[in-house]
């Protein structure tokens, strides 16, 4: 069994930034792997520990500067990695759902796995729509929000817990093959070793370009456009005491009064 996992690298930004033009200032951003992404890579890994999974492997869209953060995913346990750019992706602002959908289509296509795991979300664009728009473009089954999966998998169908809207959860069973999209706490991702680092140095990481993919340039233009950005206005005053919670506990007492919240 064969397990593809969708990671990305994403920007962290520091607690006090500037804006320049529809941008974060290059010196207040750092890389980071998906946090998401993470648990979906510690999932296929515990599927590999178990005897389920014959081999992991993971498949970016990034320049080459990314490669240090997506080995993170080969250090803790992933077989081979794929990374796919392509000049005309340079000059791309905002990869939108319909451009990622057709270029990790076409990786899923070619690698043919069993089962694809992504992470619910990227933590820069939030578009929370990649695995499921996979799945939709593929004809494959899919279950989003994923907080727990059984790892047995018996007779190629998968029983998995899915976090819905308002506290409910929803269990249900999906044929294989299939892409789930990974909620995070569904597990305890590790840290790489030390072991695991170098050899994540060692292990393969094809890149590919969207004609070796079969990828019309087209299919990266987006409808999207970045027209701005800004930091959003605090719509209300924060109130911050200082000492105990004996000195401070009257004091918000009084606030609580004066605005009309306790009687």
């Amino acid at each position: 069994m064969k397990i593809l996992v969708t990671v990305k690298e994403v920007a962290t930004v520091e607690d006090e930034f500037e804006i320049e033009g529809t941008e974060i200032a290059d010196q207040y951003l750092g890389a980071d792997l998906n946090e998401w992404d993470d648990y979906a890579i510690e999932e296929a890994v515990q599927l590999q520990e178990d005897g389920i999974a014959d081999e992991v492997v993971t498949v970016t869209i990034g320049p080459e500067n990314c490669e240090q953060t997506i080995r993170q995913a080969l250090a803790k346990g992933a077989d081979r990695a794929v990374r796919v750019w392509d000049n005309a992706l340079d000059g791309v602002d905002l990869l939108d759902v319909g451009a990622k959908t057709e270029i990790l289509s076409a990786v899923v296509e070619a690698e043919d796995p069993d089962l694809v795991l992504s992470g619910v979300q990227a933590g820069d664009d939030s578009f929370g729509a990649t695995g499921v728009s996979v799945a939709n473009n593929l004809g494959y089954q899919w279950g989003a929000v994923v907080n727990h999966l059984e790892h047995d998998l018996t007779d190629g169908v998968a029983t998995l817990r899915r976090e819905l809207e308002g506290g409910v959860e929803e269990l249900t069973e999906i044929e294989l093959p299939a892409v789930m999209t990974i909620q995070t706490g569904i597990n305890e991702p590790r840290y790489a070793s030390l072991r695991g680092i170098r050899q994540a140095q060692r292990k393969e990481l094809d890149v590919q370009n969207l004609g070796d993919l079969g990828v019309d340039e087209s299919a990266i233009e987006s409808d999207l456009e970045l027209i701005d950005m800004y930091e959003p206005e605090s719509e209300s005053d924060v109130t911050v005491w200082e000492g105990s919670a004996d000195e401070t506990a009257a004091e918000l007492g009084d606030l609580l009064r004066d605005e009309g919240v306790a009687q």
